[in-house]
Order: C-alpha cells, then sequence, then structure tokens
C-alpha cells in the first residue's frame, strides 16, 4: 500500500536544501522541534536536555555538533562554544505540566518536581526564565519558545505577560501565537502557543504566522501501517479499563462519556477511541490511553509517530519509550510551519514555491 502524503523518514533531511540559518534548540527531548527546524532547512547545531533517555535518543537521531546534557542553568555559567554566541534562533519548550489544563495547574507552581531517574528536582515555573536568561546570554537574532495552551488561560496569563516584559528587557519584540498542529499538516488537534520575539536591531515587520494546511486524519495518516505484528499486539493489548468501556464509546468520545452514562461519575475522560475521520486529539505522554477507531487497543509505535508526525525510521529503544517521547515533543510539522515563517519573514531567507 502506498504511504501517505505525511509520512516521511529522517533520510529525507539529506534532501532538504540548507538555509544557512543556524539554532539551539532547548528542553530538546527527543527531537521534535528540531526535526521540524531540519525539515526547513536549517542546521541544529546544539541542543540541551536534562534527561539522560532523552539525550541517548536524541543523539542518535539527530546527530548534533554539540549536546549539553545539563539542567539549562547551568548554561548560563559554564564555557561554551563561541558560534553558539553568533545563533540566529534559539529555541525552548520548557517543561509545561504546571500550566496545563490537566491536573492542578496553580498547586504546581514553584514546587519542586522529579520527572525520571536522572534529573534534578526543578522549579517548572521558574525554567521559562532560565530559557530567557539564556536568550540574554547568547543574544540570538530570534528567541522561540513553544508551550502549552494553559499559559494563556485564567491566572496563567499573568505568568505569560511576565514572560513577554522579560521579553523586551532583553531587547527584544516578542509575539504570541496559538497554533493548531492540525492546521500544520499534524494528524494531531494540539493546540500550543508560540512566542517569536526578535532582537530590536533587526528591522522586520510583525510575524504573521497562520497555517492553513488542510487536516489530515488519523486513518488516513496510519492507512498503510494497520497490519500489526504479534509483538505490536500484545504492547497495544486492551487493558480492563478498554473492556470495560471501550465498546461503550463511540470513534471520537472518550471513555469519560460512557462512564458518565453507566455509573453517573465524571471520569476516565482522559481515555479516547479515535475517530478514522478525523485528527487525533493531543497525544499526550500516557500512550496506553489512545485507542484504536475499529479494534481493541491502543496504537502502535509506528501509528504513533504518525500522529505525532515523527519519521518512519525514528529509532527508540523500547515501543513505549518512542511512544512517550512523542507525546512530549513539539510535532515536528509543527515546528517546521514556525520556522519556515520565521526565516522567510525574519531571516531573509527565499523558499521555492
Amino acid at each position: 500500500m502506498q504511504k501517505p502524503d505525511c509520512a516521511w523518514n529522517l533520510s529525507d533531511l539529506a534532501n532538504v536544501p540548507k538555509n544557512g540559518i543556524k539554532v539551539m534548540s532547548t528542553f530538546a527531548c527527543g527531537g521534535g522541534s528540531s526535526m521540524g527546524y531540519k525539515r526547513a532547512g536549517c542546521e541544529v547545531i546544539a541542543a540541551n536536555d536534562i534527561d539522560p533517555e532523552m539525550a541517548w535518543h536524541y543523539k542518535l537521531n539527530i546527530n548534533p555538533k554539540h549536546y549539553f546534557l545539563c539542567p539549562i542553568g547551568d548554561l548560563l555559567t559554564s564555557d561554551l562554544p563561541p558560534e553558539l554566541f553568533e545563533l540566529d534562533i534559539l529555541d525552548g519548550s520548557p517543561p509545561c505540566s504546571t500550566f496545563s489544563m490537566a491536573g492542578s495547574r496553580e498547586k504546581a507552581w514553584g514546587k519542586e518536581k522529579h520527572f525520571r531517574e536522572g534529573q534534578a528536582k526543578q522549579v517548572l515555573s521558574d525554567l521559562f526564565f532560565d530559557y530567557l536568561d539564556l536568550v540574554g546570554r547568547l543574544r540570538p537574532k530570534v528567541a522561540i519558545a513553544e508551550n502549552v495552551k494553559g499559559m494563556i488561560l485564567g491566572n496563567a496569563k499573568g505568568y505569560t505577560k511576565m514572560v513577554m516584559a522579560r521579553f523586551k528587557e532583553l531587547g527584544y519584540k516578542p509575539q504570541l501565537f496559538l497554533l493548531n498542529a492540525a492546521d500544520c499538516g499534524v494528524p494531531q488537534r494540539r493546540e500550543r502557543v508560540f512566542f517569536c520575539a526578535v532582537r530590536n536591531d533587526i528591522d522586520v515587520p510583525p510575524l504573521k504566522l497562520a497555517p492553513t494546511h488542510r487536516w489530515i486524519s488519523a486513518g488516513e495518516a496510519t492507512n498503510d501501517v494497520q497490519e500489526i505484528t504479534e509483538s505490536e499486539r500484545l504492547e497495544t493489548a486492551p487493558t480492563g479499563t478498554d473492556h470495560r468501556f471501550y465498546n461503550e464509546t463511540k470513534p471520537g468520545d472518550t471513555y469519560g462519556v460512557a462512564c458518565m452514562r453507566l455509573h453517573g461519575k465524571a471520569s476516565f475522560f482522559n481515555h479516547v477511541r479515535l475517530h478514522k475521520d478525523r485528527p487525533a486529539p493531543t497525544f499526550a505522554a500516557q500512550t496506553d490511553k489512545y485507542n484504536h477507531w475499529s479494534e481493541m487497543r491502543s496504537l502502535t509505535y509506528r501509528e504513533a509517530k504518525r500522529i505525532g508526525s515523527f519519521p518512519d525510521d525514528y529509532h527508540a529503544k523500547t515501543d513505549r519509550i518512542g511512544k512517550y517521547m512523542i507525546g512530549m515533543s513539539v510535532p515536528p510539522k509543527m515546528t517546521e510551519q514556525v520556522a519556515r515563517a520565521v526565516c522567510e519573514q525574519w531571516l531573509g531567507v527565499k523558499y521555492g514555491s
């Protein structure tokens, strides 16, 4: 069966014309945003993350010239290669769970949190300002930071105003955009905010960023990877919760709808039975809660890569780790749209038709 248009491979990047734009990615995770910059023709010369597992996967798949496995705060005082002080773009996706609409939000602000083995405790609501301090040290032409939609809702609006004010203090002109990954060619309705800030000495008009890619359904994106192997069947076997609610849930609904109807309880709203003819909802790190539309099972790693716009040949130690990283990463094709707009409108890159 022919692959859908949205499928791609890391090997395809060798054929992308290079535009001369140099990028560093912080909070680089598994490389979702970095692959987006590379798809746009940029060179990602450096990356940083605190998680050894993420570092292993990033270096294997992305192979950057420089990689810094450390808290971002260490980059504020350590010796760095001179070329990092001549960056075109400094990218960052500070951990965002304290601003997510799922969870305690304000209760987590200012609190230390451990994420995975090998990580130091971090105050998540401070990490955005560590990123901004690095902007201040490296002085890239453009700074781009991605975060959850929750940053522009409720009490978090005040935090966002502080971020915008800090950009201005550092000598940048910031803009804030709310984008839907589905509008960027990702088979996923993932809404994220992007802070895009250009240095004051660069005389360019305000950025226009409104991608209008046609929406790609989960079924279209995965139509050629539906025949799954025995190992994949074991990996995606239904849970007890699936046996309780899957057949009671219509494609496109959450188990919460069935739970409310059957038991009068508001629960299991983060378990989803996908709809074949629609983009998937936001794909998060809890990968066993996204179920196939016609089979009682979770998604395979191959299907998850398509939903997250990851390349088919992205290698992970295990399928479960791979799916976790996709849920934690910015979809490459989402970042690609941001990168192309910034490179063309602010950095003078000429893309072909």
